[in-house]
């Protein structure tokens, strides 16, 4: 339980903005301070990790980049369909990063060292999300109003990873600990 929770801070702090910007925005109805505190909180968690001398994965800083850019663009574009085609070029960036062997070993513990394969499978699933992600993006936004858009895709984005996050993390468990069986049953020192 304890390797879940330390999974999902790091997950939960990747969403951070994205949860920030769809409270905001929905409850006041106002895009442009959603972005500004969106931006600002990306901005401050890179600051913080710098401050603390931790270190700042490719993916986190990506995402802290795009956000600030993309950001800018509405900020600066205020076009409606700008601002909800944009996040699938952001995914697919993201996707195409995420199709990087290995890039998940920052959010994996060093007791799922034995596991890392799947790890590496579930790297290119998160991608696959990512790309999933930017055709159903480009299909509502040309559908939908933009808050009844900001609210299915901001939805969407967060539970399709906590969904996928989860499928991961028990998958990972039970094939680590089926490794481990197996490992002690033929007499092979388990990793």
């Amino acid at each position: 339980m304890k390797n879940l929770l330390q999974a999902g801070r790091v997950l939960a702090a990747d969403l951070a903005s994205t949860i920030l910007f769809l409270v905001i925005y929905l409850s006041t109805d106002k895009l442009y301070l959603a972005v500004g505190f969106g931006m600002a909180l990306g901005v401050a968690q890179i600051g913080w990790a710098l401050h603390r001398r931790h270190p700042i994965g490719s993916l986190q800083l990506l995402s802290v980049v795009l956000i600030l850019v993309s950001g800018t663009a509405t900020l600066f574009t205020s076009d409606p369909t700008f601002v909800m085609l944009k996040p699938s070029v952001i995914y697919c960036i993201v996707g195409v990063v995420m199709l990087r062997r290995g890039w998940m070993n920052r959010y994996l513990p060093p007791r799922a060292a034995p596991v890392a394969d799947v790890g590496n499978a579930f790297g290119y699933a998160w991608a696959g999300l990512m790309f999933g992600s930017a055709a159903l993006n480009i299909g509502l936004a040309l559908v939908l109003d933009a808050k009844s858009w900001a609210a299915v895709m901001s939805a969407w984005g967060i539970a399709s990873k906590i969904v996928l996050f989860l499928v991961q993390y028990a998958a990972m468990t039970t094939i680590g600990k089926r490794r481990a069986a197996a490992g002690r049953t033929t007499g092979v020192a388990a990793t």
